[in-house]
This record gives structure tokens, C-alpha cells and sequence, in this order.
């Protein structure tokens, strides 16, 4: 698989996490800013997704994106919003970021 499938891939999960973020802060579609915002940067993560599926099973991009939006989403929320995590919080998280290395490292799917 390519670089550019990868940089795909991280470019859609990035855009993901900030319009997510963003969700948050549009508080329910109140504030035009972040809402335009966040529908911006969902448009370019799922058009940076596609990028990603020429080369990448869906089932997979999937799940990395997903995995690591998760945790990358949780992190964000414990520092800029100050949302606490508790510990079986912390440990599916933990379990998240090991499925997406074992489907990275042992996957016979995921083509390197």
C-alpha cells in the first residue's frame, strides 16, 4: 500500500477529530461558526476516506479510523474540555489503540 493511502487516511481521521470537536462547540448547531466548521471538515474527511478505500478495504479504514478518532477524541476532551476519564474509560481505550496495531502489525488484509 502506498504512502498516500496512509496520509489519506490520517488527513480523514484528522478532519474527523476537529469536526468533532467542533461539534461540541457549535452547541447544537447554535453558533454558525463552528457548525460551518465542522461541516467543512466532516465533508473533507470523508472525501479524504474515499481516497483512502482505492487501496484500503473498507472494513479496515474503518476501523482505524473509527479506533483512533476515539481515543484521539477522548484525549482532546480531557484536556481543551475538561471531560475526566475514568479508569474503564481509560482501559478501552487502551484496548481500542491495541486493535488498531494488531490489525496494523498481524493483518494479512492490510497490505504494507
Amino acid at each position: 500500500m502506498n504512502p498516500t493511502t496512509w496520509l489519506a487516511l490520517l488527513g480523514a481521521i484528522g478532519f474527523e477529530v476537529m469536526g468533532t470537536t467542533l461539534l461540541q462547540q457549535s452547541q447544537q448547531f447554535t453558533r454558525p461558526w463552528p457548525t460551518a466548521g465542522l461541516a467543512v471538515c466532516y465533508g473533507i474527511a470523508f472525501y479524504l476516506l474515499t481516497l483512502a478505500l482505492k487501496q484500503m478495504p473498507v472494513g479496515l479504514a474503518y476501523a482505524i479510523w473509527s479506533g483512533l478518532g476515539v481515543v484521539l477524541i477522548s484525549v482532546i476532551g480531557l484536556f481543551l474540555f475538561k471531560q475526566k476519564l475514568d479508569a474503564p474509560a481509560i482501559i478501552g481505550l487502551a484496548l481500542i489503540i491495541g486493535g488498531v496495531v494488531v490489525i496494523n502489525v498481524f493483518s494479512k488484509s492490510v497490505t504494507h
